[in-house]
């Protein structure tokens, strides 16, 4: 399993364009992944589960990644999150 924090700069947040754009990215990998905001989880690949967390600019969240292609994923996804909020 690999985990990664990460801060959200976004002025609006995980917002429906980017949350569907995040959405898309974790199904191109093998591996699972979930988003951690204080004591709410969703499943990455699930887009209105995602967006029913609420993450806002200055939310920090914990993604963890688990699978075949744990390292490459998520080192991926943490670029994409840099890239897009």
């Amino acid at each position: 399993m690999k985990e990664f924090t990460y801060t959200i700069t976004d002025p609006v947040g995980i917002h429906a364009r980017p949350a569907g754009l995040l959405t898309k990215e974790v199904k191109k990998y093998a591996s699972t992944f979930t988003l951690t905001k204080g004591d709410k989880s969703a499943d990455m690949s699930k887009l209105m589960k995602l967006m029913s967390l609420g993450v806002v600019q200055g939310d920090t969240v914990t993604i963890k990644v688990e699978g075949p292609d744990e390292e490459t994923a998520a080192a991926a996804v943490e670029q994409f999150m840099k890239d897009n909020f």
